[in-house]
């Protein structure tokens, strides 16, 4: 990754969504809002550097909130391994910086439309936006070093172009936040579903496929396992691949259903979904019995792992029907 020039020209235009006059008015009023409530709660609205973020809280936790500091955005995902790279190091790095950015976490299953808006081509993708105007940083996993550079670009040219420089927050106050944040008490948890999130997480992956089977056979219809064990069995097709190869494998032999299954494989883990689909609608539409069957399974459990509502799911079911009768 090389870090991009901060110059406001590469700005993505959000004008369809809110204009960056209405979100700075926005963000005073906020501020009001704030300055209005007991200190307990502006304590814990300060210390806020790392939020999950939705299309209904767009507009108020990154529009209003960049008129006030810069919000850097991570596109995820959670079958996203590169993803799991980065996360955890604009996370750790939100808290350093102490309130000069705020991370702003979007996860591109459940929010499409915000993923097509501001034209992510696959993931993780890191957006920033200032003053209610988008600016791409950096596509795909980076090594810590760059990351800071790039964000230490941000924070210059917000500063010098927009005057904003973000609020400075206590490192012992954000720990103390977080610490009441987790002894909050928490909803009872599925033991054997906790234990086949957690070795997933740990990259054992034949474990979580044993653990996610085993809650599927006592509850058949848990959606969260299904999702954790299309991921888990995904994931293990993937381990230790040569992608270069996978690819010329699959270039140099269309008719190899084998290959083209693996290829899309890596599509998927690299954030192309529509790739991945699209390879498989075409060996479906070019193959007959075993091996056509052998295709159609393998993106069904695809389906699965994005999510039966996703618009690219939709519209790929609707398209392998059309293959299909």
């Amino acid at each position: 990754m090389q870090p991009r020039n901060m110059s406001m020209s590469g700005a993505v235009d959000l004008s369809a969504v809110k204009a960056a006059a209405e979100a700075k008015q926005k963000a005073e009023q906020a501020r009001a809002q704030r300055a209005a409530q007991p200190a307990g709660q502006q304590a814990a609205a300060a210390v806020q550097l790392v939020v999950d973020v939705d299309e209904a809280g767009f507009e108020q936790e990154v529009l209003q909130r960049s008129a006030e500091v810069p919000v850097v955005i991570d596109f995820w995902a959670e079958w996203c391994q590169p993803c799991k790279q980065l996360s955890p190091i604009l996370e750790r790095l939100a808290e350093e910086y102490a309130g000069r950015f705020v991370l702003a976490k979007i996860d591109v299953d459940q929010n499409q439309m915000l993923f097509q808006q501001f034209g992510v081509q696959g993931i993780p993708a890191v957006f920033a936006v200032i003053a209610g105007q988008a600016l791409p940083l950096f596509q795909g996993a980076a090594p810590e070093p760059q990351v800071r550079q790039v964000l230490d670009q941000l924070i210059e040219a917000a500063e010098q172009r927009f005057g904003i420089v973000g609020t400075p927050v206590d490192p012992e106050q954000a720990a103390a936040a977080r610490q009441q944040a987790a002894a909050q008490p928490q909803p009872p948890a599925n033991p054997t579903l906790a234990a086949a999130h957690a070795a997933l997480d740990a990259g054992d992956l034949g474990g979580a496929i044993q653990a996610y089977e085993n809650v599927l056979a006592d509850e058949p219809a848990n959606l969260e396992a299904k999702l954790g064990l299309g991921q888990a069995r995904l994931l293990k097709r993937v381990q230790g691949a040569d992608a270069a190869k996978v690819r010329k494998a699959a270039a140099d032999n269309p008719s190899d259903v084998a290959a083209q299954l693996a290829v899309a494989d890596l599509d998927l883990v690299g954030g192309h979904v529509e790739d991945a689909f699209s390879r498989l609608i075409s060996t479906v539409q070019r193959t007959a019995g075993d091996d056509r069957d052998t295709a159609r399974v393998r993106l069904l459990e695809l389906f699965e792992v994005v999510g039966p509502d996703d618009p690219r799911v939709v519209a790929a079911r609707g398209a392998l029907s059309r293959v299909l009768f």
